[in-house]
């Protein structure tokens, strides 16, 4: 997989624009975050939380929000949306992503938050997951929701995700999309992945 120098996570930052032309950051999670991480899922409505994690929760646990915020462990790695909101960043956004290198697949899940939502926030994160997908060489992209999560469902439709049986769950369903090969990665950040990966395979 993609060496990531995790000294260095700002580099791998891209900066996405609304409708309205209002930029957005999506960037690695870092230690510091912890905090407003944890400020953002208790912020979220009880319904946008059980459809974020399939079942009732009121926070992250200590031992998952650790997960979120190390990157790169078990090949799992966290973003956040961020935008400035009276002169302070803040995250109105996240995803949490792995990437199988043996099965060239790349699961993700996602939350916006419920006062920003309706705005193309969650379309232009899914094309940056596909971007950072494409950039590590997967081939293919899925993602797990529950069957009464209309907005996500609709969402994933809308970026031409195709729906499909869950194969262990009847109360989830499965969103899939495969990523086409691209000669260019269309987000520039992760031009540097993609052009490591492609330097080391060639040695």
């Amino acid at each position: 997989m993609t060496t990531l120098h995790l000294d260095q996570l700002r580099q791998y930052s891209d900066v996405l624009r609304l409708r309205s032309g209002r930029p957005l950051t999506v960037r690695f999670l870092e230690p510091q975050d912890a905090g407003a991480l944890q400020s953002y899922f208790r912020s979220l409505t009880t319904s946008s939380r059980f459809n974020r994690f399939l079942g009732a929760v009121s926070e992250l646990p200590q031992t998952v929000l650790e997960h979120f915020i190390h990157i790169g462990e078990g090949e799992r790695f966290s973003v956040v949306v961020t935008t400035t909101v009276d002169g302070i960043e803040t995250i109105i956004g996240e995803a949490r992503y792995a990437f199988d290198a043996a099965a060239g697949t790349f699961e993700f899940g996602l939350s916006i938050a419920d006062h920003w939502q309706g705005q193309g926030i969650g379309s232009a994160l899914l094309a940056n997951l596909q971007c950072r997908a494409a950039a590590f060489g997967a081939t293919h992209l899925f993602g797990d929701t529950l069957r009464s999560n209309g907005a996500m469902i609709a969402l994933a439709r809308k970026a031409g995700f195709a729906l499909v049986r869950h194969p262990e769950d009847w109360k989830l369903v499965r969103f899939e999309k495969q990523i086409p090969a691209a000669d260019e990665i269309p987000c520039a950040s992760w031009r540097l992945a993609a052009q490591q990966a492609a330097h080391q395979a060639a040695m």
